[in-house]
């Protein structure tokens, strides 16, 4: 049986499909914890509407497993980690307000956890929903690969998509009690954390079915906020990897992903002349030998020209994405 867990912050226009995706469900034997975190829209009053109506339309069987939590604004973390302590089943899935599953996503995660018992953390393949468009999101498992235990760290750095992202997950709760569940320090990469120090330690399932929806199509102004936001270094997964150490020198697949992480998110932290020492410790970490050229060229890049490069990636990512949106595509 699966507790699924939900935390809610200010999604009042996406939480109703949410909620559905998991009433909907062929498989029924979950409960759903709602933790609204503070909210300050009216998610509560949409989330509240929409359990009244499923009652009168006679489904009020289902609806006794659903319990709302409700706490001052924390973080979802912090949300995520209350509904964990207050589920009462041995595996619990996550689904971010403003993403949704396909209807018989528990029901194959219920028989991934049957096939492969020895693994601790689930997750199926998922959709990414951009502009209006759905397609597969781009996990660097082998061609061919359907279903079975995967190398986390080589998978992820295959390609540095998430081969385990959070709303397609599906975790042990004794597990996520044993690691004390997402660091509620961190606001960029809390995830990650978590995933990584499972994955180091257990054995990680992954069906490649995509039955989850990544929803990037939210409001247009927090995702630039969120894009161009650079997190103090004690918030962000990438400053805080030091418990790390030793095992990324003896485990070479964890210091490939760990490399390319560096260099992939550390870019804008290393341009901006404030962040730019703690940057360069990170980067000092790095075994240059490995990274593409053009990443080494970027880096070593005198900064002034580094950081034109670095603004003409984003007007063309922001032209681009201006004229799908004004082209019907």
């Amino acid at each position: 049986m699966f507790s699924v867990i939900i935390p809610l912050y200010n999604k009042a226009g996406h939480i109703e499909k949410a909620i559905r995706s998991v009433l909907n469900q062929s498989y029924h034997e979950f409960e759903l914890i709602i933790v609204n975190d503070g909210s300050t829209d009216n998610s509560m009053e949409v989330v509240n509407h929409y359990l009244h109506a499923q009652e009168k339309e006679g489904n009020s069987s289902l609806l006794q497993h659903v319990r709302i939590i409700n706490q001052p604004n924390a973080g979802v973390s912090a949300a995520r980690n209350s509904g964990a302590a207050a589920a009462t089943h041995n595996y619990i899935a996550f689904l971010d307000a403003d993403d949704w599953w396909h209807k018989h996503y528990l029901v194959n995660l219920k028989g991934l956890i049957e096939d492969y018992p020895e693994a601790v953390l689930y997750s199926t393949a998922y959709y990414q929903i951009k502009r209006g468009n759905i397609n597969p999101a781009p996990i660097g498992v082998e061609p061919g690969f359907k279903r079975g235990y995967i190398n986390y760290c080589r998978v992820y750095a295959r390609i540095l998509c998430m081969p385990v992202w959070t709303s397609a997950t599906v975790i042990r709760k004794k597990v996520f009690e044993e690691f004390r569940g997402f660091n509620p320090n961190l606001k960029m990469g809390e995830d990650f954390d978590l995933w990584i120090r499972v994955a180091l330690k257990y054995k990680v399932a992954l069906l490649n079915e995509p039955l989850a929806y990544y929803n990037h199509d939210q409001n247009e102004d927090e995702r630039a906020v969120v894009r161009d936001r650079i997190y103090p270094s004690s918030q962000h997964v990438i400053f805080n990897l030091n418990y790390l150490e030793t095992e990324e020198q003896n485990n070479p697949d964890l210091k490939e992903l760990l490399d390319a992480l560096r260099v992939y998110t550390l870019r804008p932290y290393y341009l901006n002349k404030p962040t730019r020492r703690e940057a360069q410790a990170e980067l000092a970490k790095v075994n240059w030998k490995m990274q593409p050229f053009k990443e080494r060229f970027r880096y070593k890049s005198p900064v002034m020209l580094a950081k034109a490069q670095y603004q003409a990636m984003i007007w063309g990512s922001e032209i681009k994405q201006y004229i799908l949106r004004h082209s019907g595509h």
